[in-house]
């Protein structure tokens, strides 16, 4: 967030937070990976893998963009995903 001290620019984060108590705190790498993971695989048992979408971007190289749909189609069985290589 802005603040006076930096003229008004926003500070390049360097370590993961994890959301508590209605903040954030400081957490480690794997802690903030397992929560991310924790999160999605709530969401994919109560709603199904149809609850989840992935958009990737038309800047990433081919490499990443199929290692996004495989991710998308193989871990989470989902087929929502598209990108913008069409613009």
């Amino acid at each position: 967030m802005p603040d006076a001290s930096n003229s008004g620019r926003y500070e390049r984060l360097t370590n993961p937070l994890v959301r508590e108590g209605g903040g954030f705190r400081p957490a480690t790498w794997d802690e903030a990976l397992d929560h991310a993971a924790a999160g999605l695989k709530s969401i994919v048992d109560r709603h199904g893998p149809r609850a989840f979408g992935l958009f990737s971007c038309s800047k990433s190289t081919n490499e990443t963009n199929f290692i996004a749909q495989k991710f998308a189609r193989v871990v989470i069985g989902s087929n929502n995903i598209d990108s913008c290589n069409r613009t």
